[in-house]
């Protein structure tokens, strides 16, 4: 049996990872600023991570939601305190199209509507619902295909107002920065506008935040600079470090019923284990106020490179648009100079580097960044 080929790949096999940096099968070393997509939050096989997954492992490693998890109720705590959302409720799944999906449902159950207001650009993942809400027809099968959902311009007041208008709206999902879209930042008016307008119209906020959540814009989540509260978060890639994790946190005026939502590996004895670990370390290593200042320290210095057409992003959620020209350098940063970074096509560089990625790594990758620019 062969692969199932969908994920073009460089010729690189990883065998050894730590903190920021990644090791390949010859014992090259890498300097990772892509995290593996922006799942690794805390660092490669950080000691605590490690510990707790295999401490919880000799003790039991799954049973089903059928039975009291105590390790759920733990989790739900420490997120509801470091995410400042302690009145919210959590439910458990396995990934960031899986919490998309279940935040559209569950918003349509709440509200008993349909139509879902996306927008421009976006990417909720590749699930029915999820892939219906993203902006791109080549992933969107025709059993997919709907027409409840209203695809808008990025950042138009106006064309949310009249969407809300001529439309029963059941919820408007968006993340706080678009990752695949390109690393672009919603103001803070925009969504300040879609919480007065869901709240007029009966409609569900649903922010999210499964790649710019989690601490990587400085802030939890990045909806949070606009000083709004969404009715629904959804997370998944930094939430386990690598261990497959998702969840939503609801708003405590959505009611939860038996049978509404349900999963079977969601909430998991590991998984949980994993979640816990990773808070564990945001909130002991300050690993939020890292992401902020090391990321403000790098748009900072990206910004004085005149090559750049512009630099946008929070935190260590960084997108770098280059001219057409200088389309290569990417792949220039991982062949000449072991750098892992990740694109949004056809010319945007993204960082989505770990938490705890230091001065000194930044400053490692601004001295490649500059060779190259100054090659071409």
């Amino acid at each position: 049996m062969q692969l199932f080929d969908v994920y073009p790949v460089n010729d690189i096999t990883i065998e050894k990872a730590l903190g920021s940096n990644v090791w390949d099968d010859k014992g090259v070393k890498y300097l990772d600023l892509y995290g593996g997509h922006a799942v690794i939050s805390i660092g490669h096989t950080h000691p605590h991570y490690v510990k707790r997954l295999t401490d919880q492992l000799h003790k039991v490693g799954f049973y089903s939601n059928s039975i009291h998890i105590p390790l759920q109720k733990q989790l739900a705590e420490k997120l509801g305190k470091i995410s400042g959302k302690e009145d919210y409720q959590l439910f458990l799944c396995n990934s960031g199209a899986e919490a998309n999906e279940n935040a559209l449902k569950l918003a349509s159950f709440h509200n008993g509507k349909k139509k879902v207001i996306a927008f421009r650009k976006s990417f909720h993942g590749r699930t029915s619902l999820a892939v219906a809400v993203t902006d791109n027809p080549k992933i969107v099968a025709p059993v997919n295909e709907t027409d409840n959902v209203i695809f808008l311009p990025w950042e138009d007041e106006t064309a949310l107002q009249t969407a809300f208008e001529e439309n029963e709206v059941s919820s408007v999902i968006i993340e706080g920065i678009q990752g695949v879209g390109g690393i672009r930042v919603a103001s803070f008016s925009f969504l300040q506008k879609i919480r007065v307008l869901c709240d007029k119209y009966n409609a569900v906020f649903i922010a999210d935040s499964v790649q710019c959540g989690y601490g990587r814009s400085g802030r939890f989540f990045s909806h949070d600079y606009a000083d709004v509260n969404a009715d629904i978060y959804t997370m998944a890639k930094g939430m386990g470090n690598g261990f497959p994790i998702g969840g939503i946190i609801i708003a405590p005026h959505i009611q939860a019923s038996y049978g509404l939502l349900g999963t079977t590996f969601g909430g998991n004895h590991l998984a949980c284990a994993a979640a816990l670990a990773v808070l564990e370390v945001i909130e002991k290593d300050n690993l939020i106020e890292n992401a902020a200042e090391v990321g403000a320290y790098l748009i900072e210095e990206l910004k004085k490179f005149p090559q750049i057409l512009e630099v946008r992003g929070r935190g260590l959620m960084i997108g770098i648009e280059l001219p057409e020209s200088l389309a290569h350098v990417k792949k220039e940063l991982l062949f000449k100079h072991k750098i892992f970074t990740g694109e949004a096509k056809p010319n945007v560089i993204r960082l989505l580097p770990s938490l705890a990625l230091t001065r000194e790594h930044a400053d490692e990758f601004l001295a490649a960044f500059k060779k190259e620019l100054e090659n071409n």
